[in-house]
């Protein structure tokens, strides 16, 4: 999820839900040791509980970064193990450090030893066409006695060669099977189920075999699937808000961003374009909410538009304030 779930984006999922825990997209231990580690780590208090994602390979490295994560108040820090791009394999980080659990288990030691917040885990099944069971079993199994109790398993394995990224998330077979299992082979650990979940039937699969499931792309481009979660997955009340009250929530936050820090209201604009999926006029409010020539406009005046564009079809969407028609990186 680099460069999709940034600050803004987490911004739009707190007002969505107020219980899923978020995810910063992946971040380097570089970018941290020789960076803006402000501009890397700040984030709004509202985002929280928020966990910090880092990539990298070297214990000192990771136990230094995962300490600034929590002095600027992450709720986790979480070591990817799971990404397959090549660009992240060249700083020897990523899926390819499943290829040396007792490394990975070094560095979850590492950071366990410096901080106080929960040390966890995201990965695959397994790497290229090694689909044995056996050795995703004895990679948890490794890592877990170095500290490790939360365990976030993408469902396919990573092909580290021959597959670009979007290809690692659709060609390698999906097999559920592997988490069931290791949540019987180790009861104690919280075992969260990532990859191919995409609704309400697929998260309700899950959560009967494990402890928990993380959405990304889904939650992304349909982000309004998440305003029923508190009251599916929460025990809370379900939410009474519009598809209009979180576009207005989200103007006034660009509005004060673009104030605070300069920042143009299309790069947190972009992050809601999902808003409106599934509804009549939804095409012609993205595009508004899109064109480049209203960069200089304010953004509730681009809502006004945005919200005449898609007028005309208002009627046909018959929406009650109450109702939900259904993370981000999230999981309940």
């Amino acid at each position: 999820m680099m460069d999709w779930t940034d600050r803004h984006c987490r911004y739009l999922h707190r007002l969505l839900s107020q219980h899923a825990l978020l995810y910063t997209e992946m971040v380097t231990t570089g970018a941290l040791l020789h960076g803006d580690v402000p501009r890397h780590l700040r984030f709004n208090a509202q985002e929280h509980p928020v966990a910090l994602q880092l990539g990298g390979s070297e214990p000192a490295d990771l136990a230094h970064c995962a300490k600034l994560g929590e002095q600027w108040g992450y709720s986790e820090v979480n070591l990817n193990c799971g990404c397959p791009s090549e660009r992240v394999q060249r700083g020897a980080f990523g899926a390819c450090l499943m290829a040396e659990p007792q490394l990975v288990a070094d560095c979850v030691k590492a950071m366990v030893d410096v901080v106080q917040v929960p040390v966890t885990v995201k990965h695959r099944i397994g790497i290229d066409h090694t689909e044995s069971y056996g050795f995703v079993r004895d990679f948890v199994g490794t890592v877990a006695q170095a500290g490790c109790q939360v365990f976030i398993v993408h469902a396919r394995n990573a092909w580290l060669k021959g597959l670009s990224p979007k290809q690692n998330r659709e060609v390698p077979p999906l097999r559920y099977e592997f988490l069931a299992q290791l949540k019987k082979d180790f009861p104690q650990l919280t075992i969260v189920a990532n990859g191919g979940i995409a609704d309400d039937a697929g998260v309700a699969a899950q959560l009967a075999q494990v402890d928990g499931v993380m959405i990304g792309r889904e939650a992304y481009h349909n982000p309004w699937w998440l305003a029923a979660w508190d009251a599916q997955y929460f025990g809370q009340s379900a939410l009474t808000i519009t598809r209009e009250h979180i576009e207005q929530q989200m103007c006034d936050y660009m509005a004060r961003e673009q104030l605070a820090s300069g920042t143009p209201w299309s790069n947190i604009a972009r992050h809601m374009l999902g808003l409106r999926n599934g509804l009549p006029g939804a095409r012609r409010w993205r595009q508004v909410w899109s064109d480049h020539r209203l960069k200089t406009t304010p953004p509730h005046e681009v809502m006004r538009l945005a919200q005449l564009a898609s007028a005309p079809f208002a009627h046909e969407a018959n929406e009650p304030h109450t109702e939900f028609h259904g993370e981000s990186t999230t999981h309940a």
